[in-house]
């Protein structure tokens, strides 16, 4: 068992994931209960995306550790959660500009993973909101 650390900081002894061949059918099945979130992939590797956007993918460089998740996250909450849980959240040179930190989710409980996803959904739907939108080019026609 290992302690899971709660986003607001405080721990909980528990069982955490198991891990197996497929470290992503946990992530998959909390993810899907969010609304407009839907399975994908991104680098042959199983993702969820809301709207299209990446929430969550199994980290697929070779720099990552084996059954890691890549979760969007700001920089902020990424900094946030390394500092707490190191042995539950680390990053690599190559996720450096990227707002995400990679998750080991061997030491993760389910109830701590809905946390961490919704995080991600509010933090990927927010960038949705705040993105502007790009205006099409108005179609050339002759005039007559």
């Amino acid at each position: 068992m290992y302690p899971v650390v709660k986003l607001d900081g405080s721990f909980r002894e528990r069982g955490a994931m198991r891990r197996n061949k497929n470290d992503f059918e946990m992530v998959r099945k909390i993810g899907l209960t969010f609304p407009d979130v839907e399975e994908s992939t991104v680098y042959g590797s199983p993702a969820l995306k809301l709207k299209g956007k990446l929430l969550a993918c199994m980290a697929s460089h070779r720099s990552a550790e084996p059954g890691s998740l890549v979760l969007r996250v700001s920089f902020e909450d990424r900094a946030e959660l390394i500092s707490e849980a190191p042995r539950i959240y680390y990053l690599k040179e190559h996720y450096l500009n990227y707002e995400s930190v990679l998750v080991r989710l061997s030491r993760v409980h389910p109830d701590l993973l809905r946390d961490l996803l919704g995080l991600a959904y509010r933090f990927v739907s927010g960038k949705a909101k705040n993105r502007p939108r790009s205006k099409k080019p108005a179609s050339r026609r002759a005039k007559s």
